[in-house]
């Protein structure tokens, strides 16, 4: 895992989400050592050409486990190559096996069309909306 941080860390950074190496290994590590989540990279002939994380979890309205993706990303070279795709199949793949009966994609509503195209190809569908608070004070 601690590998994968430093090109990972270079492909979110040219994404505009900056995270030093060294956390992102200790994000990374976490993920793998929790049984509630995984990081899928996925790298062709060099640095990351795209990740999914995805997080699950029991919920009181659900028989079974909801899985979360809370980042995809893939590079703009790459995006319309079927990329996005692949990461979504691997996601889909661990989060079954993890138990999940489904999974969410927080999406902004008003995102460009290719985000709600790309959606509904893959057979997410609007769902309401997601807010979001700080728990700890920003210093």
């Amino acid at each position: 895992m601690g590998s994968d941080a430093s090109g990972l860390a270079e492909f979110l950074a040219q994404a505009g989400q900056t995270v030093g190496v060294d956390v992102l290994a200790n994000r990374l590590e976490g993920l793998h050592r929790s049984s509630s989540g995984v990081a899928l990279i996925a790298v062709e002939w060099g640095p990351p050409t795209g990740v999914v994380v995805v997080n699950w979890m029991q919920t009181l309205s659900d028989d079974l486990p909801v899985a979360q993706i809370s980042l995809l990303l893939v590079s703009p070279d790459e995006r319309r190559r079927g990329v996005g795709r692949l990461l979504l199949k691997a996601a889909s793949q661990a989060t079954r096996t993890a138990g999940c009966g489904s999974m969410l994609l927080a999406a902004p509503l008003l995102a460009d069309a290719s985000v709600a195209a790309f959606c509904a190809a893959t057979g997410f569908e609007a769902h309401g909306a997601v807010y979001a608070r700080a728990l700890r004070k920003k210093v």
